[in-house]
């Protein structure tokens, strides 16, 4: 069962995946890892055109390790995960200065790269420099669970030991890359989460979960996430053709991004409630002018974002006691780099 699983998913790789992504047939190990990062918590559509935007923008690694923060992260607006991108400069400029430039040639050398798991090492391994190691993510665990009818969770200990020693089983040793690219495609375009296209799959004659109908019952997961509500209330103050920004700080989302002044509370506050605020001490005491803009949302893996904007026109500029602040003009908006929600709210507005 096992060596007939491999061979129907190389055989299929070879003659019939049709997948065509800009990284499947590189060499390159940066820009695997490139393309590896990017792709983590992404799906592969949404992840190309930033992988063209790097590539071209950074064609080298020397040229991501030197490049500023601010433009990489500008770059990255709208994925999502910025850790990810602060990881990824850390990595490039470690690679740089500590390696001589040498990109990590072995599984041990690439987990030891800041942002990189057990799964990233074994696909860059396998894709830059053929080694024999498994990948398994969500597209791999969903293919295994389902042709060989295992039922084990993939979030415990002994799931994740479980699929990852079958994964390593099955393993073209000699074809690492060709096999591991095969079985994430056949995840990702056939053995899919829902309407799985089983007619069109090479491993159905001996899938379990086909022959017992258990396709939409595997894979299993044992925790149910439990998502945060939070709720933001956006203070935009301008002055003239001037708007207050300042950078998020460490130690939570949307790390090193722009947003305007903010105040977080348990629930959506009012207009009155606003203007009883303590950050209002650092505002002209004329509150007429507080204007409600409007409400977007957006949900993260373990969080619900709530934000409610609101307008305040100023005479002149005022000093607002938050570190990293500074007054921008709205013609320049579009150089920084913001979360999602934000800059939605600014294009659909037309500020930039």
């Amino acid at each position: 069962m096992k060596k007939y699983f491999t061979k129907r998913l190389l055989d299929w790789h070879h003659n019939t995946n049709t997948r065509s992504l800009p990284w499947k047939e590189e060499k390159d190990p940066y820009k695997i890892w490139l393309s590896e990062i990017i792709l983590q918590q992404t799906r592969a559509q949404q992840g190309l055109p930033y992988y063209l935007k790097f590539t071209e923008a950074y064609p080298t690694l020397q040229a991501l390790a030197t490049t500023k923060d601010e433009k990489a992260f500008k770059l990255w607006q709208g994925l999502g995960y910025y850790n990810r991108c602060k990881n990824m400069l850390a990595s490039a400029r470690y690679i740089s200065k500590e390696l001589k430039g040498k990109f990590p040639d072995t599984y041990e050398g690439l987990l030891a790269l800041k942002g990189i798991g057990p799964y990233t090492a074994a696909a860059i391994a396998s894709f830059a420099y053929n080694l024999p190691h498994a990948v398994v993510d969500g597209n791999v665990y969903r293919v295994l669970s389902r042709y060989f009818g295992i039922d084990t969770p993939t979030d415990t200990t002994a799931g994740k030991k479980l699929f990852t020693t079958l994964a390593n089983e099955l393993l073209d040793k000699k074809n690492s890359a060709a096999y591991n690219q095969a079985i994430m495609d056949l995840g990702a375009t056939i053995c899919s989460p829902q309407n799985a296209n089983c007619e069109e799959c090479p491993l159905q004659k001996n899938c379990v979960a086909y022959k017992q109908d258990l396709i939409n019952d595997l894979p299993v997961k044992s925790k149910k996430l439990k998502v945060r509500k939070r709720y933001f209330n956006y203070i935009l103050l301008f002055a003239g053709d001037k708007l207050w920004i300042h950078k998020r700080a460490a130690g939570d989302i949307w790390e090193n991004l722009y947003e305007p002044l903010l105040i977080e509370q348990a629930h959506t506050l009012t207009r009155q409630e606003l203007q009883k605020h303590d950050i209002y001490k650092v505002v002209p005491k004329n509150y007429n002018n507080i204007k409600y803009e409007g409400l977007l949302t957006q949900k993260l893996t373990h969080q619900a974002i709530e934000s409610h904007f609101f307008n305040i026109k100023l005479k002149n500029t005022v000093k607002i006691a938050v570190k990293g602040g500074k007054w921008v003009k709205i013609k320049d908006l579009k150089k920084y780099a913001f979360p999602k929600t934000v800059l939605s709210f600014l294009e659909k507005k037309l500020y930039f």
